[in-house]
């Protein structure tokens, strides 16, 4: 909306904020998005392929957690700085439709649409699980799986249909395509959401603060809210850190040395 002159108001962009996606997504979407699907399935995660389709910081945070449960992780991305750092971060790396041939389990964490959709369910093997957790109901091409079925089955299991493909193979899709994480389990666990949830509360009293200071443009959730957010989690955790000495700060500031 600022990009086309056609926003209003000023805007802070909280879900942007590093004590919003640093944690909530990677470590809320890693861990709830596997909960949902073995409370969903039943299925031992170690030994399976399991594809993760993006690699945003929901898609670091499913494919460390599967990984952490003894599961082969393949990354699919469309970034090459993303595909990069997944390689670099020990996971295989490939086109999805080549991944498509391969995984057991495929997990959309993209926030864009149609990202698995009939080229791939083509080359899926039967029994293929089939996940979303970055949007809404549309990065799995539902319409197109419904469309290549000879049979679907509502309920085989809570939160499980299955479609019969024209050749036999089953694919089973989860929640509805909707996001698995709420659809079969309990989202995030409070733990993590506090963060996200005081980011917002502060950035809303930021913004009564300085009403009518602030410019019709997106800005960034200011630097004090997030270091304070961090360091009420930390104290909450009771964690302790180190503080800067003054010599420290000042060096970190100055030009007058270095390489």
């Amino acid at each position: 909306m600022e990009r086309d002159g056609v926003l209003k108001i000023p805007v802070i962009a909280v879900n942007d904020a590093q004590t919003k996606h640093f944690f909530d997504n990677r470590y809320g979407t890693g861990q709830s998005t596997l909960d949902g699907i073995i409370r969903a399935t039943d299925i031992l995660l170690a030994g399976r392929r399991v594809v993760v389709c993006g690699y945003g910081w929901c898609g670091k945070g499913v494919a460390l957690r599967a990984r952490g449960l003894g599961a082969q992780v393949i990354v699919t991305e469309v970034n090459p700085i993303r595909a990069l750092e997944a390689a670099m971060d020990g996971f295989t790396v490939m086109p999805l439709l080549r991944a498509a041939e391969l995984g057991d389990v495929f997990i959309t964490v993209t926030g864009n649409v149609h990202v698995l959709r009939r080229e791939h369910f083509e080359r899926m093997h039967d029994g293929t699980l089939l996940a979303n957790s970055g949007h809404f109901d549309v990065e799995i091409d539902i319409p197109a799986l419904t469309e290549m079925a000879r049979e679907v089955h509502r309920q085989v299991h809570e939160h499980v249909d299955e479609y019969v493909l024209a050749d036999g193979r089953r694919l089973y899709l989860l929640g509805e395509g909707r996001l698995v994480n709420l659809a079969a389990a309990h989202g995030h666990p409070a733990s993590v959401m506090d963060m996200s949830f005081a980011t917002q509360a502060l950035t809303a009293e930021y913004c009564v603060r300085h009403r009518g200071k602030l410019d019709r443009r997106v800005h960034a959730v200011p630097a004090e809210i997030e270091d304070a957010v961090a360091r009420l989690k930390l104290a909450a955790m009771h964690i302790e850190i180190d503080s800067l000495s003054e010599e420290q700060a000042r060096y970190l500031s100055s030009w007058e040395q270095g390489t």
